[in-house]
């Protein structure tokens, strides 16, 4: 027998039975911006049982992951860094040996200075399959969102990239300072602040231009982004005046130049504000992206909990018998997909709406129904309970209406609509407060690194203000942070816990909020 076309590849044999997939992901998180996460990157996050994940790697990320996922943060594990690698490749293994589906998701690119080869050595050898995806690489990032174009026809066709900080126990430097110093492109330098100084002296003492362009990008891609520009010989000093620090990356040669004209990121309107959002996790990524998009670095706390009810009996009994409702209200997105949800969950479907009307509060409920392929009936001027009531009460008057709601809040639809028509109130899901007060979130608040809260409803507004602790609570009272309030009802709260408004929406939407943010920021400090 011919034992070599036999053999059982070891590498084949630990896929992922279940996709045909290998077990093991070693994917590139992108050097800090979140939208710069790649597709494949989402999809193996979406079905990981476990996140292995580096420091600088955006927490945000983590939310693609499955609730019920394990997360890992390396940097937590025991040990000095170089003591943390072994234990990082075991983890993997065994999680893939028990079938899990591993992600280690790394900061930029694994293979670019991320130790992405070693680990997948590790891999091998153990036997484990695995998947290398991409990330853009920080230098990537840093040229784009400075402005720095890495090439340009007019000054340079080539680019290097090299590592500043080396194996402590290396004998000899794999860099070669006077090929470096003659290189007719564009150097860029990783994790090179602490030996700034020494590089730069090598780069001139083997000659160097003194007076070429530098610059250092510090945060690059985040709203945290710093650049400093300086002439080669200058630099070390321009840095140490700025106080940059890790992360950051050095961009020398004489594209540096072009940023004065190019630079775009560092202009966009809310670029560096702190903003603190307090919806439910689930339900910020849309309004935290935009914030992102603006240019605001943005923590979110979740001060509120969207749960199951504690007894589906009513919301059952409603759908049994749903032919008997004229109209069905919705007041939030999660009532949406809360009753519609459960509709699937009773062996029933859509069909069974036939011809109940459907009304929403606003927008985003508007767009949740059309997820489930429904089309709102009707939807009122002003986006809020008493413009609802309002534009519905000559549509109901002498039918039955059901209002798919939380099991908390304002009662003014089932007062108002009850006057002329037959009113059911059902709970289709609970509003628990769940603000963690050991959040890295609320540290950043006790510690006054957030300029503006953003407060999407009355309950969460109470929420995060009953808690506030009172350096935190002095900070806002005396402007220093900022409250933007989504309506008037939500302004009402606030002010009733002895707050001020900054700034309140005049659409009562999240993007009304943002657009309420953006105008308090243009008006100055």
């Amino acid at each position: 027998m011919d034992t070599e076309k036999h053999k059982v590849d070891p590498i084949a044999s630990s896929s992922d039975e279940r996709t045909g997939a290998a077990t093991v992901a070693l994917v590139g998180a992108g050097p800090g911006n979140p939208g710069l996460l790649t597709v494949r990157a989402v999809e193996l996050l979406g079905r990981a049982d476990l996140v292995l994940y580096d420091r600088l790697v955006p927490v945000r990320l983590l939310d693609f992951a499955p609730e019920n996922a394990k997360r890992v943060c390396v940097d937590s594990l025991h040990g000095t860094h170089p003591e943390r690698w072994p234990e990082i490749y075991r983890i993997a293994i065994d999680a893939a040996r028990q079938g899990l589906r591993v992600v280690r998701l790394k900061g930029g690119d694994p293979f670019v200075f991320g130790r992405g080869g070693e680990e997948a050595e590790a891999l091998r050898q153990a036997g484990i399959a695995y998947e290398i995806v991409p990330g853009v690489t920080a230098a990537l990032g840093a040229g784009a969102f400075a402005g720095i174009p890495l090439t340009h026809r007019r000054h340079v066709s080539a680019v290097a990239f090299v590592t500043g900080h080396e194996k402590p126990d290396k004998t000899d430097s794999f860099l070669d300072w006077p090929g470096l110093a003659r290189f007719p492109g564009t150097l860029v330098v990783y994790m090179g602040m602490a030996r700034l100084s020494h590089i730069v002296e090598q780069l001139i003492a083997h000659g160097k231009a003194a007076d070429t362009p530098a610059a250092a990008v510090q945060w690059a891609t985040t709203g945290r982004q710093r650049t400093v520009t300086a002439s080669l010989h200058d630099l070390p000093e321009a840095v140490r005046s700025a106080e940059l620090k890790a992360p950051s990356l050095v961009i020398i040669g004489s594209v540096v130049e072009l940023r004065d004209e190019l630079a775009w990121f560092e202009s966009r309107p809310l670029f560096g504000q702190r903003i603190l959002v307090t919806r439910p996790r689930h339900q910020a990524g849309s309004m935290v992206a935009r914030l992102e998009e603006l240019g605001a670095v943005v923590s979110v706390l979740p001060t509120v909990e969207i749960r199951a009810p504690h007894d589906w009996s009513p919301v059952d009994c409603a759908l049994s018998q749903l032919e008997r409702y004229r109209w069905i209200v919705f007041t939030s997105v999660n009532g949406v997909e809360a009753l519609l949800t459960r509709l699937r969950h009773v062996g029933r479907d859509l069909r069974a709406l036939g011809s109940t009307q459907l009304a929403v509060i606003g927008p985003s409920t508007a767009d949740a129904l059309r997820r489930f392929h429904l089309e709102p009936d009707l939807m009122p001027p002003v986006f809020d309970s008493e413009s609802l009531a309002a534009t519905l009460l000559p549509h109901v008057a002498g039918h039955r209406v059901l209002l798919a709601r939380a099991d908390r809040g304002r009662d003014v639809l089932r007062e108002r609509l009850g006057k002329v028509a037959e009113v059911e109130q059902i709970a289709v899901y609970s509003q628990v407060d769940a603000l963690d007060p050991n959040a890295e979130a609320m540290e950043a608040l006790r510690q006054g690194e957030i300029d503006f809260i953003t407060a999407t409803s009355s309950n969460i507004a109470r929420s995060l203000l009953s808690r506030l602790d009172e350096t935190s609570a002095r900070r806002i009272r005396s402007g220093a942070i900022r409250l933007v309030s989504i309506s008037p009802i939500t302004s009402a709260a606030i002010v009733e816990m002895g707050f001020p408004v900054a700034a309140e929406a005049r659409i009562y939407t999240a993007e009304g909020a943002i657009e309420a943010l953006l105008t308090l920021r243009s008006q100055g400090p």
